[in-house]
């Protein structure tokens, strides 16, 4: 009892440390960015995010593995819309350094990350929370869920468009790439799979060690 007690308060701990430091890199993304409604319009996931993890916190606190990936996919977004996705330094350095790409891809990276952590998420709040158990259907699932997510984003991005004209040019950061949507989906398909090829054993086990600590705290 007192070994998940101590992996109880560990996880109690997380979010509030995540929450600090997500804090401090939002004010830095937010100081004088490339533009403010951009910036806005690509911040505005995590704000909504961190809005449903404070909510949900205490009835169903996430793992150690979900936070940190939430965190990370949270200061790619902001960074993004610090600079705009078609500007961000790193990658366009990359770009001009070794001549891998033809434009600057952090795009693709976020994309990436919206495949990746989504697919953490779904599978934890599947395995967590519906009759559903480790296997082929699980992937699947969480597959179809990140894929909508996707598809969704796509949709706001072609209303954003629509509302605002060639003000949403930054934020839709298509640079020129007529396949510039497919290829958001695909990078996130890539995630999601990445995800599960490479990390899913890992979140096993810190789903069984949460669930089995929630299990003894509500016992006791």
């Amino acid at each position: 009892m007192a070994d998940g007690a101590a992996h109880g308060e560990k996880t109690w701990l997380w979010p509030g440390v995540w929450a600090a430091s997500l804090t401090m890199v939002v004010a830095w993304s937010a100081w004088k960015p490339h533009d403010y409604p951009d910036w806005a319009l690509e911040s505005f996931p995590v704000f909504l995010g961190v809005a449903v993890l404070a909510a949900t916190r205490r009835r169903f606190p996430l793992t150690a593995m979900a936070y940190v990936l939430i965190w990370l996919h949270a200061c790619v977004l902001v960074i993004g819309g610090h600079y705009t996705y078609a500007a961000v330094p790193l990658f366009n350095w990359v770009r001009d350094t070794f001549g891998w790409f033809t434009r600057n891809n952090y795009d693709r990276l976020g994309h990436f990350m919206q495949g990746f952590v989504p697919a953490i998420i779904v599978r934890e709040v599947l395995l967590r929370a519906s009759p559903l158990k480790r296997g082929k259907w699980l992937v699947v699932l969480t597959v179809a869920v990140c894929m909508t997510i996707s598809v969704f984003y796509e949709f706001i991005e072609w209303w954003t468009a629509l509302i605002m004209g060639t003000g949403a040019d930054e934020f839709l950061g298509t640079q020129g790439d007529p396949w510039d949507t497919q290829w958001d989906m695909f990078t996130c398909l890539i995630g999601c799979v990445t995800a599960h090829l490479t990390i899913r054993r890992w979140h096993d086990r810190q789903v069984e060690r949460l669930t089995s600590a929630r299990a003894e705290r509500a016992a006791g």
